[in-house]
C-alpha cells in the first residue's frame, strides 16, 4: 500500500531513481503516493563525487533517510550517504514485507475490495501494529486475540487471520489447550499418570515440536505446544488431548478437551 500523507523527517524511505542531474538524484517514493525526493549531490555519497552516474543509476532501488520536508513547497530533502548498509538492508526487507502484506489484503478480502474497507482494515493494522505485516504476522502467531484491540469486526478478523494462518512464515507458534482427566478406580493416580504419559506423545513428538502437560488444579492439566506453524501446532495440540482421553476411557475414567481453563491456578 502506499500512504497519503508525507514522511516524517529522520524517517528512512523506499525509493526509485527516476531523474538524474550534475546537481542531484530525484527518487519516487515508493511508500508515498504522488511524493517525489531530491538527494542533492552532495547527499549522494561521501567525499567528493566526479560524476553523479558512477554512484547512482535510473531505475535503481535506494533507501534515503529524509532530511527535511516543506509541504508548502511540495519538496522532499533526502540523503544516500546517511543510510549505512545495515539500514538499508532493514528497510528493504521491511518494505517487501509490506508488499507482501498488500497481497495477503487481496487474498482475505478479494481484488475487488473496495477502497473504503481497504482503507479501513489497513488503518486499524497500522495504528495497532505500525503495519500490515505486523498485524498479519501477529494474527498467525496469537490468532483473533491478537486483533482484540482493533474497531475490526469479527468477519474481517477472521479473514486476516485464516490467510495469515496460511501465508506467514513465523519463527513458532504457541497454543495452549486443557484436558480434564478422572478416574475413580482404586489406581486413578496411576490411571491419570498414563493419561498424562500419553498426552507427551510417549517421546513420538516430532523435533520440531515442543510438547508439555502442567498441572493447573483437579482435574484439569494444560498442554501447551510450541511448533513452527499455525497448522502443526494445533494439529500436535488436538492429538495430545485425544491420546489422553483415550488413555483414561480405555480404563473406565473419563476425559475432555476445551481450550479455555476452567479451574483457577493454584
Amino acid at each position: 500500500m502506499k500512504y497519503s500523507g508525507w514522511p516524517d523527517t529522520g524517517e528512512l524511505v523506499v525509493g526509485k531513481i527516476d531523474e538524474i542531474e550534475d546537481f542531484g538524484v530525484f527518487v519516487d517514493l515508493s511508500e508515498y503516493e504522488g511524493k517525489r525526493g531530491l538527494v542533492h549531490v552532495s547527499e549522494v555519497a561521501s567525499g567528493w563525487i566526479k560524476n553523479i552516474r558512477d554512484h547512482v543509476n535510473e531505475g535503481q532501488t535506494v533507501v534515503a533517510k529524509v532530511l527535511d520536508v516543506d509541504e508548502s513547497a511540495q519538496q522532499i530533502d533526502l540523503s544516500l550517504k546517511d543510510v549505512n548498509d545495515h539500514q538499508h538492508s532493514e528497510k528493504i526487507q521491511e518494505w517487501k514485507n509490506e508488499q507482501k502484506a498488500g497481497n495477503w489484503m487481496e487474498l482475505a478480502f478479494g481484488e475487488d475490495m473496495g477502497d473504503e474497507k481497504y482503507t479501513h482494515v489497513a488503518n486499524e493494522l497500522l495504528a495497532e501494529f505500525g503495519g500490515l505485516y505486523g498485524g498479519f504476522e501477529q494474527a498467525a502467531i496469537h490468532g483473533p486475540e491478537a486483533l482484540d484491540s482493533t474497531d475490526l469486526t469479527d468477519e474481517e478478523v477472521e479473514a486476516i487471520v485464516d490467510t495469515a494462518r496460511e501465508n506467514v512464515s513465523v519463527p513458532y507458534v504457541t497454543v495452549t489447550g486443557y484436558v480434564n482427566l478422572e478416574s475413580a478406580s482404586e489406581s486413578g493416580v496411576d490411571d491419570i499418570k498414563e493419561a498424562l504419559q500419553a498426552a507427551e506423545g510417549n517421546g513420538e513428538i516430532p523435533d520440531e515440536v515442543e510438547l508439555e502437560v502442567t498441572y493447573v488444579g483437579a482435574p484439569e492439566y494444560r498442554i501447551r505446544v510450541k511448533a513452527p506453524n499455525y497448522k502443526t501446532a494445533e494439529s500436535q495440540l488436538e492429538e495430545s488431548a485425544a491420546r489422553a482421553e483415550s488413555a483414561i476411557e480405555s480404563v473406565g475414567g473419563t476425559g475432555s478437551f476445551h481450550r479455555e481453563r476452567q479451574t483457577d491456578e493454584e
